[in-house]
């Protein structure tokens, strides 16, 4: 069973050590690799210590849109925020092209979204989490971690230093990516004023960990209260 604790401190703690070092991109690329095999599933990585598909093994449309306490959010919108996350900032930000999500997608997902979903209220997450597709939104999961791990293994030292340019920080509202409220407009320059090191470092790599950890949790009270 994987365990965060040895399983991946220790790995993020080296990473960003040696994630800008010119002599350590290859162990800098292998670390990635490892940390987004955890939080992707055997369909993107063979992997045996997947914590994601540890958490998601028994997850069905019924159970994963629950808001099993009052004022908190679903595994459905967790689920959606870090994929939707992974997804702007490796395609607009290390990228710069066009994002894995489309209209194709957001139809197939029934998505009432494009955003992250920051800014949403515990009304709005319960009625979003209840019409999200869980097939859909898991291959789309998989679609923006395949290509993710493709950027891994293509990026470089100097990639790792390089900054992001106004136009792209533009293209998060442009394409609807966060919106104007306080609680999801803020993403735009917090991403913006990161390296490409910084965006692997956070969110691809431990801002999903950290969700997880809380699809794991909620899994459990939904349980416990069946």
């Amino acid at each position: 069973m994987f365990c965060v604790g040895t399983d991946w401190n220790p790995k993020q703690t080296e990473l960003k050590k040696i994630i800008t070092k010119p002599d350590e991109i290859e162990n800098t690329k292998k670390l990635l690799h490892e940390l987004h095999s955890i939080v992707h599933s055997s369909e993107v990585y063979e992997n045996s210590n997947s914590y994601y598909d540890e958490i998601i093994w028994n997850i069905n449309q019924n159970n994963f849109s629950v808001m099993p306490i009052s004022k908190s959010v679903t595994v459905a919108w967790n689920l959606w925020h870090i994929t939707r996350i992974e997804d702007i900032t490796t395609s607009i930000f290390i990228l710069d092209k066009p994002q894995t999500f489309n209209s194709e997608w957001k139809k197939e997902l029934n998505s009432s979204i494009s955003d992250t979903g920051n800014a949403m209220t515990y009304d709005e997450i319960k009625e979003f989490s209840e019409r999200l597709e869980l097939k859909a939104l898991l291959e789309y999961r998989n679609s923006v971690g395949k290509r993710t791990k493709e950027l891994i293994s293509q990026i470089s030292t100097k990639d790792m230093k390089r900054k992001f340019t106004q136009s792209q920080i533009d293209r998060c509202l442009l394409e609807g990516c966060v919106t104007n409220q306080e609680d999801s407009i803020w993403l735009k320059d917090f991403w913006g004023k990161k390296t490409v090191a910084g965006i692997f470092l956070m969110p691809v790599t431990r801002h999903q960990i950290v969700h997880l950890n809380d699809c794991k949790k909620l899994i459990e009270k939904i349980i416990h209260r069946v």
